[in-house]
């Protein structure tokens, strides 16, 4: 029998919940789940575990406050950080998350040197871009959750304006992720048709708007905290494709080396995601209104790294 794989959790809030939750529902592997918090990691695996029964699902999770337990770990997915609050943006967190990437970047790189590491914490290419600095793994092993829950948002919007299935959306969004994010209309079809033949310019300029403004939209609605559900699910789509080499198409926070015009910064853009991780960048021929939108974006992420400096 072939061993069932590790998935270490860092960070055990709304979002690390939800990934221990989707994990064992999948049936992607074992779950070991961290945070600093005592009882609140332990708290969440003893429930989770609870509902194996009712499901048939034959997997171990448990929480820890020793990073340790992540020995050996197949796959990090970082949440760790303090998320948005109503009012602030994603660059607003950038002082204290930095901080504790930094310290988690360690563990990680003490205790599960072979891992695949998905960082979701904000800012998330900034955080990304730290997370591969500070544990100087291969860039091909950190990635960012961004553009694959962005691009599901897009499709969500889309599909509800159209009134079609999510599944006949194809869209793509790129850029950091934030307020500058791009939804790349040339490439967005439904089931192969342009979506300009679909929806006017003017509507659908105003679900694009909607599309970068979505993760705003939710935190003013919670007025507690962020988005935790489709940032989950979005993780675990990559955990999928990395695990079972599914050579996947997706839009991720990678580290660009010449794409785009990019140079050592993460950034949403198009790749190959398989076992290796990130195993090609994708570049794709852009408008000349898509390619001013894409570098106002790496503007934006590039004057946070170097806040960092």
């Amino acid at each position: 029998m072939n061993k069932r794989k590790k998935i270490a959790l860092i960070g055990a809030g709304q979002i690390g919940g939800t990934l221990g939750l989707l994990v064992g529902m999948r049936k992607l592997g074992d779950v070991v789940m961290f945070d600093i918090v005592e009882g609140l990691p332990q708290g969440k695996a003893l429930d989770i575990s609870h509902l194996a029964p009712v499901f048939g699902l034959d997997f171990d999770i448990r929480g820890t406050n020793d990073m340790k337990d992540i020995a050996g770990a197949d796959v990090c997915i970082v949440t760790s950080g303090v998320p948005r609050k109503p009012g602030m943006s994603r660059d607003d967190l950038v002082g204290i998350n930095t901080n504790i990437i930094k310290t988690v970047a360690a563990g990680i790189r003490e205790h599960a040197p072979n891992a695949l590491v998905i960082v979701i914490t904000n800012p998330l290419d900034v955080m990304a871009y730290v997370m591969q600095r500070e544990t100087g793994f291969p860039a091909e092993r950190v990635v960012g959750m961004a553009g694959v829950l962005d691009t599901a948002r897009h499709q969500s919007f889309l599909a509800k304006e159209l009134d079609v299935s999510v599944n006949s959306v194809s869209a793509f969004v790129l850029g950091g992720h934030g307020d500058t994010m791009v939804p790349v209309r040339s490439y967005t079809t439904v089931n192969g048709i342009p979506i300009e033949k679909m929806i006017q310019p003017a509507r659908l300029g105003e679900i694009e708007d909607r599309t970068r403004q979505a993760g705003g939209e939710i935190v003013a609605l919670l007025k507690t905290g962020s988005a935790f559900y489709s940032p989950a699910a979005a993780a675990i789509q990559m955990v999928e494709a990395y695990l079972f080499d599914e050579k996947r198409l997706l839009a991720c926070a990678a580290c660009c080396k010449g794409q785009y015009g990019v140079d050592g910064l993460y950034l949403g853009v198009p790749v190959i995601f398989g076992a290796k991780g990130i195993e090609k960048i994708i570049e794709i021929d852009l408008t000349n209104d898509e390619k001013a939108l894409l570098q106002k974006s790496v503007d934006a992420v590039q004057s946070v790294v170097e806040s960092l400096k």
